[in-house]
């Protein structure tokens, strides 16, 4: 696994430490605490569907009002994947997801004793903000997980989305017409407040501790999966993919010096070699900036030439990805709950919202097996071939519904689509944090969550609203477009991540995708 340089020391990085050690009950524990942050975001987020009609009747709200308890949950989570992004980067991944539990627990646990509307909307606005967090998780788990595992295990820490989704349906179904939205609201907000007491316990990524420099501390992190996990680290010196791609320049160069070379190839790796060089000190002095780099600075990294490209792409994915998700999941009560939506006589919304209970339990189960499609392709078709491939599927779906269909075929057809569009919500939350390094991994997760957020926001104001205005069939092409859009920008995507290791800087990128 080692390199050996000239004096004879061998080195490994993180990336062939975790590999040598495999997935084991280490990253088990990781899997379990990341997916309890997963689980409590799916929640928060399923429980909007319950409780504005409920605040509706209590307190009057117009339908603008109802709808605006679902905005600011969203507007919170635009600002919070970026800032808590940025926060990661520059300050551990700990301290990211620590500041998100506190401010997700509290304000969860605050609304449910909201006295007014107004104080209602303030408190699931820091709701969402704690929420944009949940990349945090992602992308501090994804840095446990051995290359070769990655595609499987980020399709298992998706489903835990689906298990808070179906928990939360299961506790409104047997809370809401017993106890009312308040105590959905405080039991909602308990999954979070365990991501606190289990706080102490975490570790902190052994890559984002290489690249500030402290390889002592990602060495006893290392050393602490490979006690738990019952195996043993590489022997050698724990070193930066850096220093490690550097190495491997110098050690190419040398051997191609011994053999018959012209002066001119000489140069050349010379120039390669010196070019490696002034890339590291510019690394170095990045990396040592990185703990006070701001907002601009990031955004400006991800929009450099080596990741604009990425990143533009990446943008739009996550936004069609969730105009998409979110749209098909409404889509699914607008289309089948009667021709007659066109009549706008569904403000009163008392009993008639409790009977659905249990189908929305029961749709819920619907995600299962575009979880089981993933993970069965991501790491067999590949990231880009596996998104690619679901999102033209899922405007195949579609195109019988610019018909009238029967109730059932559009049942079917609809949990087809949601089925792909599933896979592809969760290959792109595997490849995002893939194609970024470590230096700008969760900011870059981060924003393109936001801009997902955005598509979250913007599709019920624009879809539900033409399903509503007896144009279903404006709506469903509207979906298609921004699909197969979404279809083609993946093919877009730069390289292919399936069973690469990540890297740690644009400089080792540059290095790793050449």
């Amino acid at each position: 696994m080692g390199i050996k340089s000239d004096d004879e020391k061998q080195t490994y990085t993180v990336d062939e430490a975790i590999v040598t050690m495999g997935f084991g009950k280490f990253q088990l524990c990781v899997l379990a605490y990341a997916g309890m942050g997963w689980i409590s975001e799916a929640m928060e987020m399923m429980l909007l569907s319950f409780v504005g009609p409920a605040v509706q009747s209590l307190w009057h709200l117009s339908p603008n009002q109802e709808s605006l308890i679902t905005s600011v949950v969203f507007a919170g989570m635009l600002v919070g994947a970026y800032s808590w992004g940025i926060v990661s980067d520059n300050f551990g991944r700990r301290k990211g997801f620590l500041i998100t539990a506190i401010v997700t627990s509290a304000a969860g646990l605050l609304s449910a004793f909201a006295p007014n509307y107004y104080l209602l909307l303030f408190f699931r606005c820091l709701v969402g903000l704690g929420l944009g967090g949940g990349p945090v998780l992602a992308s501090w788990f994804l840095e446990f997980i051995p290359a070769p595992n990655r595609g499987f295990w980020m399709v298992i820490f998706q489903t835990f989305w689906t298990v808070g989704t179906i928990l939360e349906a299961g506790i409104a179904w047997l809370v809401m017409p017993r106890l009312g939205w308040r105590w959905l609201l405080g039991l909602s907000a308990f999954p979070s407040s365990l991501l606190l007491l289990l706080y102490s316990v975490t570790p902190e990524s052994p890559r984002y501790l290489c690249l500030k420099g402290r390889t002592a501390e990602a060495r006893h992190v290392l050393e602490k999966i490979a006690k738990i996990n019952g195996t043993k680290l590489p022997s050698g010196n724990l070193v930066s993919d850096w220093e490690h791609e550097l190495q491997n320049k110098s050690l190419l160069s040398s051997s191609s010096n011994e053999d018959d070379t012209t002066p001119k190839e000489m140069e050349r790796d010379g120039d390669s070699i010196s070019e490696a060089k002034e890339m590291k000190s510019e690394d170095s002095t990045s990396t040592l900036g990185n703990s006070n780099m701001g907002g601009i600075t990031a955004l400006l990294m991800l929009l450099s030439p080596e990741l604009i490209k990425s990143t533009l792409l990446l943008w739009l994915v996550f936004f069609g990805n969730a105009f998409s998700y979110y749209g098909l999941v409404l889509l699914t009560t607008e289309l089948n709950n009667g021709q007659n939506k066109c009549v706008s006589n569904e403000l009163q919304s008392g009993k008639s919202r409790d009977i659905n209970y249990g189908d929305v339990f029961i749709t819920s189960f619907a995600e299962f097996p575009g979880l089981l499609l993933a993970a069965a392709v991501v790491d067999r078709l590949g990231r880009k071939l596996s998104m690619s491939s679901m999102f033209f599927c899922c405007c195949i779906f579609l195109v019988p519904l610019l018909f009238q269909q029967p109730k059932g075929l559009t049942t079917g057809l609809l949990f087809g689509a949601r089925i792909c569009i599933t896979v592809t919500f969760t290959v792109v939350y595997i490849y995002a944090p893939e194609i970024y390094p470590t230096s700008v991994r969760t900011t870059g997760v981060g924003v393109a969550s936001s801009i997902g957020r955005i598509g979250g926001m913007v599709c019920p104001l624009v879809a539900v609203a033409l399903v509503h205005g007896c144009h279903q069939t404006a709506a469903l092409i509207l979906f298609e477009l921004v699909i197969l859009l979404s279809g083609i920008s993946v093919l877009f995507f730069p390289f292919e991540t399936m069973g690469r290791g990540l890297s740690d800087s644009l400089s080792s990128s540059k290095l790793i995708n050449t």
